[in-house]
């Protein structure tokens, strides 16, 4: 019984299960909508994404008030042409961070 109690908590891991721009895919630029559908409920307010360009150089993305709240919005502006890389770090219902990162290239 204890066991069956506790086992929901361990499936409320924030999961990434979609993103736009998609895993390894490539996109028009210079401006990239940024989507992120999580597995679980994630808290905005307490979720960072990240930015980092083909040359190495951090940029935190502004998040847009969440229209879901397993889903995670932004934009990125001025992107090059380049391989980019999306670091998300995310609270989730169960209290714990999870993070990932979804590469992707501009053309």
């Amino acid at each position: 019984m204890l066991l069956m109690a506790l086992a929901p908590s361990a499936w409320a891991h924030a999961i990434l299960m979609e993103s736009k721009p998609a895993l390894n895919s490539s996109v028009k630029g210079p401006d990239v909508a940024v989507w992120l559908r999580f597995n679980v409920r994630v808290d905005g307010g307490r979720s960072r994404v990240e930015l980092v360009a083909p040359d190495g150089s951090h940029q935190s993305l502004a998040l847009a008030k969440q229209s879901r709240p397993d889903i995670l919005q932004s934009q990125a502006s001025g992107l090059k042409p380049g391989t980019y890389k999306l670091i998300w770090n995310v609270l989730a219902a169960d209290g714990h961070m999870s993070k990932g990162e979804v590469p992707f290239t501009v053309t």
